[in-house]
């Protein structure tokens, strides 16, 4: 019995040092690869490691097909919060969990993931805190951080394009949540790394940050994305047609201003409620210091009803500011705009693609998905108001959610 565990260890390990994949009670768990060439682009993560990235090879008729998944994880705006970072998972790939699950949108499972199981599936890891666009370097003789989001972008582009992706046939960039707001950051530069006949689209999950004005009429969140973007450089990596069409350039980083500059077809996968901007955006702790919004906020039917109007109001810039791009898109665009109080729902299994996960006219998100992007059937859902959608019961409620993926 000792000799048959021993070889069963000798081989998992084996398994995971080739950078292959090891099941684990169902779970395909990916090993991480480490970009080891960056240091000529300066791409380090805020604590000097190097970027990295899992990847799980297509194979069949998906083998030259590829799917980018940015991982989230919130972002740091000023020095002493990125310094905290850097001593994190959030900051460090020295830090991070070598063998990543790939589920939802990256399971290699058909009965799960049945438009995009065989694709060549990557997790970019996030370690930079801009949401993997700035450019710049903190350095006062004591701390060192790095802020090359931009970079760790091209040197991950850059190490898989001769692992196969150069001649790719069909690509999709999407990313939950702080990767959400990169894949749309960086969804057109995405198309110069390829040939001009694949077929490449972007998917943002979560990642549609609104700017709007929390319950006390401040603009908390441009604020803190004024400061991100001055901090780790980011200005120079935006668009360039937004930033010169509008008046603060640095709101370029908002969604809702660069949609229309996106070439190529996006789906935008988002709740109406997403509790995320719920507790930071629209009540964020600063905005109810007495915390009248508590109870709310652990329990959506424990709202009081001008509670649920100030929501109901919320959802309707939503979808105002998505309204051009919802009914009158030309460019192959889909979306999926749900009621239920959640944040990031295309990598987990439940939500994504399972018996019981969120619909909308009967469809669940990853066939909405997979009909945006084969084109099989127009993709453009929104929900109605809460409490209508009866199918958000199996999400993960906002008192539950510690926001991982932010």
């Amino acid at each position: 019995m000792e000799l048959v565990v021993t070889i069963v260890l000798v081989v998992i390990a084996m398994l995971t040092c080739a950078g292959t994949s090891v099941s684990s009670d169902d779970r395909l768990l990916v090993n991480m690869t480490v970009v080891r060439s960056t240091t000529v682009l300066g791409a380090y993560c805020l604590d000097g490691s190097l970027p990295a990235y899992h990847i799980h090879r297509g194979f069949g008729a998906g083998a030259r097909n590829w799917l980018l998944q940015f991982e989230g994880g919130g972002w740091c705006n000023d020095i002493e919060t990125c310094a905290e970072r850097a001593k994190t998972r959030r900051g460090s790939t020295r830090l991070m969990n070598k063998l990543e699950t790939f589920s939802g949108i990256l399971s290699d499972n058909p009965v799960h993931n049945p438009d995009f199981y065989n694709w060549n599936r990557v997790k970019l890891r996030y370690c930079d805190g801009g949401s993997f666009a700035g450019d710049n370097k903190f350095d006062n003789g004591t701390l060192v951080l790095f802020f090359r989001g931009q970079r760790i972008w091209k040197a991950i582009i850059e190490d898989l394009l001769p692992k196969g992706m150069r001649f790719a046939n069909k690509a999709l960039l999407s990313g939950c949540s702080a990767g959400g707001l990169a894949s749309y950051l960086h969804c057109n530069n995405f198309t110069t790394y390829l040939p001009n006949t694949t077929t490449v689209k972007c998917l943002g999950d979560a990642g549609f940050f609104m700017d709007s004005p929390d319950i006390t009429m401040n603009h908390t969140q441009r604020t803190f994305f004024q400061h991100l973007v001055t901090l780790q450089g980011i200005e120079q990596n935006l668009d360039e047609n937004c930033t010169t069409s509008i008046t603060d350039p640095k709101q370029c980083i908002f969604p809702q201003y660069l949609l229309k500059y996106i070439t190529p077809p996006v789906f935008i996968l988002n709740s109406a409620y997403d509790v995320y901007q719920f507790h930071h955006i629209l009540v964020p702790p600063s905005a109810d210091p007495r915390g009248h919004w508590n109870h709310c906020k652990l329990n959506p039917k424990e709202c009081l009803p001008n509670q649920i109007s100030v929501l109901q109001a919320f959802r309707v810039e939503m979808l105002t500011a998505l309204r051009s791009f919802v009914f009158y898109s030309r460019r192959g665009g889909g979306t999926f705009i749900n009621s239920c109080f959640a944040h990031c729902q295309s990598e987990s299994q439940d939500t994504w693609f399972a018996p019981d996960s969120p619909q909308l006219h009967n469809q669940t998100i990853a066939e909405s998905v997979g009909d945006w992007y084969f084109g099989r059937n127009v993709s453009i859902k929104v929900d109605c108001p809460y409490p209508c959608d009866t199918t958000c019961h199996n999400l993960i409620g906002a008192n539950e959610h510690q926001y991982d993926h932010v």
